[in-house]
């Protein structure tokens, strides 16, 4: 078919807009995109770290100069003629979880284990910034191939000590407020719920969580992992949970692979360091494949266009993973 036809959807939350084709008959190779090696001429640095299994690496302190508007930057270089840029307004890290050594796998290749104790330490890493009070926000994220903007082969989970809360995870705090004044319900609960029940956009379900492909999915193949219990802060979650997650990310992020291994980034949005969001957020994992390019119609108007409806997409995956499956 030809351009196809658009339906814009509405994310419940933060009232963001994506045009989703739904009229485009799915073409399984416009999706074929294997995740891409990083050229680091055989030398992987994160092999290099001392100590055993899963260590945590620092990459850059105060990696973040805060200089704010063009006009405050102006005033700010003023006010540094007499004080050298690390005594200035710098905060924050850029810290990794590295798995262990030779470790250069996808996350669902891996064993239980190592997903489990990497993901504990990014939660642990999340409470002590809260307990510290420097920051405002610690993004945990993971970059899996180079068109991903991954810097390494080797398995890893970045931390990023922010001095300020990320602009979607505050549209998400805002608009999940607003809903539950609405509704008198947490709309992340809520979707888990009607989710499991209509059943077309689940990619996993078990007693811990939900896996599903958002009704709004920004690109194709998006999936959220939210958790049943509600709780807004990752840095409160048990052991159990920790499990329980390691064991859904490895279900979904196997079935993804089964389109030829794709890039994708994977995203946690969590309460901030330094507000208390828990009755009104709820954390939750973001796998974002990274399968198209930006075109036209996105860079000038902001509205996201997914090529391939969330609905059509889990289909394609569940059908592609069981293939896979069986010729295991």
């Amino acid at each position: 078919m030809g351009a196809g036809l658009f339906e814009l959807r509405k994310d419940e939350v933060t009232g963001w807009w994506v045009a989703t084709v739904v009229d485009r008959a799915f073409d399984r190779r416009r999706f074929a995109m294997p995740a891409a090696q990083v050229d680091d001429d055989g030398e992987c640095q994160n092999c290099r770290v001392p100590g055993e299994g899963v260590r945590l690496r620092m990459l850059k302190d105060f990696a973040f100069d805060v200089v704010g508007t063009q006009a405050e930057s102006r005033d700010r270089d003023r006010d540094l003629v007499q004080v050298s840029l690390a005594k200035a307004r710098a905060a924050g890290s850029w810290r990794t979880i590295v798995a262990p050594a030779t470790e250069h796998r996808p996350l669902h290749a891996v064993g239980q284990a190592t997903i489990g104790e990497m993901l504990r330490v990014a939660r642990d890493a999340i409470s002590e910034a809260a307990t510290a009070g420097v920051t405002d926000y610690l993004q945990v994220v993971q970059n899996w191939g180079a068109q991903a903007g991954s810097r390494t082969n080797h398995l890893c989970i970045d931390l990023y000590d922010l001095p300020q809360v990320p602009h979607r995870v505050g549209e998400e705090i805002g608009g999940a407020a607003r809903f539950l004044i609405r509704e008198r319900e947490c709309p992340y609960c809520r979707a888990i719920r009607v989710e499991a029940e209509l059943g077309e956009r689940v990619v996993h379900a078990d007693a811990f969580a939900v896996a599903y492909a958002p009704f709004a999915s920004r690109s194709p193949f998006e999936t959220w992992i939210v958790p049943r219990r509600h709780e807004a802060d990752f840095g409160r979650a048990t052991d159990a949970e920790v499990d329980g997650l390691a064991t859904a990310l490895r279900v979904v992020l196997r079935r993804l692979a089964s389109l030829d291994e794709p890039p994708y980034n994977l995203v946690l949005h969590t309460a901030p360091l330094r507000e208390r969001v828990d009755q009104t957020y709820h954390w939750h994992w973001e796998v974002h494949p990274r399968l198209r390019e930006i075109a036209g119609l996105e860079v000038g108007t902001g509205l996201p266009v997914n090529p391939v409806s969330p609905e059509e997409a889990v289909d394609e995956l569940l059908r592609a993973s069981a293939g896979r499956e069986t010729a295991r």
